[in-house]
């Protein structure tokens, strides 16, 4: 959620921001004028409460009987008034609130201009992609590899939960296992995350707080009857871990690292990433979370770029980074990065992490602030989220990279110790 202050002091700059996020800049002027309104209303039913609180006390001292029951049928009539203002009030209030819901984060200044994907700026390469030539062989997708090899079924997957479902068995299950677990010991041993464990659904105003909603709406999974939400990223939930709390500035920053399976409508275009595991509506992913001060966060937000680096390294998976655009940002992001790892089976570039600073978006509507020294007036925090890594684009890039011309995967050597004595996956 944008300061207020911003949208009454400098609207031009907010509508600067929508029209770089190809957004529509009218929803500024209609936030304005809500503001403008419920302020105006606000005074006028403080006005008549303060008009009735004043002549409520006078009619306690008056003697004449016939001019108090005159003053009473007076402020009968106030009473009404202040009754119907308060519930219009309370109508434009809500309209604001939830128009102001929709306003999306303000794009760094450093953040690259452009309309959408195509605009998004290559910034490194790491490793180098393996010679297949050399070896004798071309690459095979995974969604010939796995059934090949057994551990990949879509078609129970289909048959228990329908399109864009899958089934991981035996060594491909627990490959994906291993890989989990390995990431979240590189991220609590080595890089300093906090590992928490969540649950798995979680209430509306969660998901508010987080600003899923009410933009994403269509593509969350959502219980009607207890009116949970099933998580599409633990992001979620560790935003709100804080949820109207007041910190120390000695508590931060704060990070967290979290496994969930997370949960989204996926809506593709016909033809468009239909083919093996790239796109579901079910997928694991281990999550990195940071509550900093608002002066370190994009230092911050480099730190968290190489821990997601570091884990691709010690893969050994050719990666690049990509810095994104302002038509191509999250909603909640003021500036963002993507590590996208080298698929030779389908010869692309595919995202296994994205890692954005969310600035104090995210903090103003969870309310999570901090106290920058004793006696001082609390501040918003700023967050940053980012994968670390998603499943399945990382188990795509381990069986299409280490693939064989056997057919069968070699089991990257960080991973064997989870294994349980599997160094090759074979039929």
């Amino acid at each position: 959620m944008l300061d207020i202050e911003l949208i009454r002091n400098d609207p031009e700059r907010v509508r600067e921001a929508l029209r770089k996020r190809n957004d529509d800049p009218a929803l500024v002027d209609e936030v304005h004028a809500l503001d403008i309104q419920r302020r105006e209303m606000l005074q006028e039913v403080e006005t008549l409460r303060a008009e009735r609180n004043r002549v409520s006390k006078e009619i306690g001292r008056m003697q004449d009987k016939d001019a108090r029951q005159a003053r009473i049928a007076e402020m009968r009539d106030v009473g009404e008034q202040l009754a119907a203002l308060e519930e219009k009030l309370r109508d434009v209030e809500v309209a604001f609130e939830e128009k102001q819901m929709w306003l999306p984060n303000i794009p760094h200044e450093s953040v690259p201009l452009g309309p959408d994907e195509s605009a998004n700026v290559v910034l490194r390469y790491w490793g180098e992609r393996r010679d297949f030539a050399a070896a004798g062989f071309e690459p095979i997708p995974h969604w010939d590899l796995g059934p090949e090899l057994d551990i990949l079924d879509f078609e129970r997957g289909v048959k228990l939960s329908g399109s864009r479902f899958y089934i991981l068995k035996g060594a491909g299950a627990r490959l994906q296992r291993a890989v989990i677990f390995w990431m979240l010991d590189v991220q609590t041993r080595q890089n300093g995350y906090t590992e928490v464990y969540l649950p798995f659904v979680v209430k509306r105003e969660m998901l508010v707080g987080a600003g899923q909603l009410p933009k994403f709406e269509n593509n969350l999974y959502h219980d009607v009857e207890d009116d949970l939400w099933l998580l599409p990223t633990a992001e979620v939930a560790i935003t709100n871990l804080h949820r109207d709390e007041i910190l120390t500035a000695d508590q931060l920053p704060l990070n967290y690292v979290a496994y969930t399976p997370c949960f989204r409508r996926e809506k593709m275009s016909a033809g468009r990433d239909v083919r093996g595991i790239k796109r579901g509506h079910q997928f694991d992913k281990v999550e990195m979370y940071k509550f900093v001060t608002p002066e370190t966060s994009f230092d911050e937000l480099e730190a968290m770029v190489k821990n997601a680096e570091g884990l691709l390294q010690m893969l050994k998976i050719p990666y690049r980074i990509v810095e994104l655009c302002t038509g191509d940002i999250s909603f909640g992001a003021a500036k963002g990065f993507d590590l996208e790892v080298w698929a030779p089976g389908q010869d692309a570039w595919l995202e296994v992490s994205s890692c954005s600073n969310v600035t104090d978006f995210q903090a103003r509507r969870a309310n999570v602030r901090y106290r920058p020294e004793p006696g001082a007036k609390p501040q918003f925090v700023h967050t940053l989220n980012g994968s670390g890594l998603a499943m399945p684009r990382l188990m795509i890039a381990i069986m299409e990279n280490y693939q064989q011309a056997d057919g069968s995967i070699v089991v990257p050597e960080v991973l064997r110790p989870w294994m349980g004595g599997i160094d090759v996956i074979r039929r």
